[in-house]
């Protein structure tokens, strides 16, 4: 299940760049919070809390 988890947040994280040209406008704003929550997930799995 976390790795399911992990692999939808990666998948978010790739959709979310600005480099095509639906989400040109936004910036780094989504990418950097799906990047957060992938930071923290990893955090959690590597400590056992997840």
């Amino acid at each position: 299940m976390t790795i399911l988890l992990l692999l939808i947040l990666i998948v978010l994280l790739i959709g979310g760049l600005p480099s095509w040209p639906y989400s040109a406008g936004w910036g780094y704003y989504p990418s950097g919070i799906i990047g957060v929550l992938i930071v923290v997930v990893l955090v959690l799995l590597l400590t056992g809390k997840l």
